[in-house]
């Protein structure tokens, strides 16, 4: 049962100029998850997919896998779901099929190898199809606007409200990273289908860089917890 990484890393972001390679925390962002791909077991190989031949020069120097992902497939509307399809057709032609694929976000470097691995485990025992990485918390409260302007809980009746020992769990996606079997992305266009499982992180792991803002809390977060 071959297990595949796909990271998609593409060359151009508005929030972020070159983000997928700036410096972080002493090495391209983009490094921190191809290394955390290798130092995990149950990984069987790594592509990068990029429209960057600089990422993908990296990769090669990180010595795991590349696919030139065509400039179509890698613009700022440009779907996840499109770029992995893209690579799972060009990994087809190359060796056998895959039948799990792992896909770690680049902008979450807050991970460790052992939360793939723990995930891929998971992702068996469940009997899964689909797979997200998440956070767990218990006391999360959301409100809202509602049509006229005024806040409106949205998890929980504000008129009611729980001890935070009675509160039920709840799941928030972190982005870190999603397995699916590639027939579930080939029927639905998406990463999510079948039986949908999840596996729990630590909280801190949930924070990811999008804004400039973000790679000084991320780079302290690392430093402290990580390196």
């Amino acid at each position: 049962m071959k297990t595949s990484a796909i990271i998609l890393a593409r060359g151009g972001s508005k929030g972020i100029p070159n983000k997928n390679i700036l410096n972080f925390c002493g090495k391209p962002l983009v490094t921190w998850t191809i290394d955390q791909c290798k130092s995990a077991k149950k990984i069987d190989d790594i592509w990068v997919s990029s429209d960057s031949e600089k990422i993908l020069e990296i990769a090669r120097e990180s010595g795991v896998k590349t696919i030139l992902r065509p400039a179509e497939l890698s613009g700022d509307f440009s779907t996840s779901e499109s770029g992995w399809l893209h690579a799972l057709d060009y990994i087809d032609k190359q060796q056998d099929s895959t039948h799990l694929v792992i896909a770690p976000q680049v902008t979450s470097p807050l991970r460790e190898h052992g939360d793939l691995d723990r995930a891929i485990n998971k992702f068996y025992e469940d009997g899964c199809d689909s797979m997200f990485s998440c956070c767990v918390v218990e006391d999360l409260l959301f409100w809202k606007k509602n049509a006229i302007g005024n806040l409106e809980s949205v998890n929980y009746d504000y008129n009611n409200r729980q001890r935070r020992q009675d509160i039920q769990k709840q799941f928030i996606e972190n982005g870190s990273f999603y397995l699916f079997r590639p027939e579930i992305l080939r029927k639905y266009n998406n990463r999510f289908g079948g039986i949908i499982g999840c596996v729990g992180m630590e909280f801190w792991k949930m924070f990811e860089i999008d804004r400039s803002e973000d790679i000084r809390m991320c780079s302290a977060l690392m430093t402290e917890y990580l390196l």
